[in-house]
């Protein structure tokens, strides 16, 4: 989301929210982080910044990408997941011009809060389906990512009804959105599932997800 898509009041209103997301994820990650999750985190956020920078057009203003939050959830937790994705969206707005300075907050509440929680929940209460094997990581991996990219993109259509100033109906606005990131999420789902499972191949030890599974998962091909 670029600047001017939201009124001030909104976009102050969501650095707010995001602000008190990102201290609770610092003061959750404490937990998730050792010296062998460490080098896993700095790998996920340098995945995630690659693969978000593959943009989508989606409407004048607004682009839609790679979300990553499923995929930094699976891999490193979801607490350490929202810090790499805000990491990244930081990154860009201040240094490549990839989302506006004034709606990072929502940026950041939208992708490495909302996308980064609803791809981990839906990964978690599809666990014991991801435990079974290779084809059941990569299906519970890709209907994550696909969860996590549109309700990502519906938290945008519902700041844009709060506090819209994009000058573009609302209704012409959601289903552009919502329609284009369903198509989006597809191709996350699939980096995602093929990313999960070939780290899962190599060391199922590193994702969060399936962590202390029983070994049989040791990823039957």
């Amino acid at each position: 989301m670029s600047d001017g898509l939201l009124d001030v009041p909104t976009s102050l209103a969501f650095v707010a929210v995001a602000v008190i997301g990102v201290g609770v994820a610092l003061a959750k990650a404490r937990g998730d982080l050792d010296d062998r999750t460490a080098p896993m985190a700095g790998l996920v956020a340098a995945f995630v910044f690659a693969t978000q920078m593959l943009n989508f057009p989606v409407l004048p203003g607004v682009s839609g990408h790679l979300l990553g939050g499923a995929l930094a959830a699976i891999l490193v937790g979801p607490w350490v997941g929202a810090l790499c994705v805000t990491i990244v969206l930081v990154v860009q707005s201040l240094f490549f011009a990839d989302g506006g300075i004034t709606a990072l907050g929502a940026n950041i509440t939208n992708m490495a809060l909302i996308g980064t929680a609803v791809g981990y929940l839906t990964a978690v209460a599809l666990r014991p389906l991801a435990r079974r094997g290779k084809g059941g990581l990569a299906l519970v991996a890709f209907l994550s990512a696909l969860v996590n990219t549109v309700l990502a993109s519906f938290g945008f259509v519902l700041e844009y009804a709060v506090g819209g100033a994009g000058g573009v109906a609302f209704g012409t606005v959601a289903a552009a959105v919502l329609g284009v990131h369903v198509l989006i999420g597809v191709g996350e789902g699939v980096i995602t599932a093929a990313t999960v499972t070939a780290v899962a191949a190599a060391r199922p030890d590193l994702v969060h997800l399936v962590r202390g599974a029983p070994q049989k998962l040791e990823l039957k091909a």
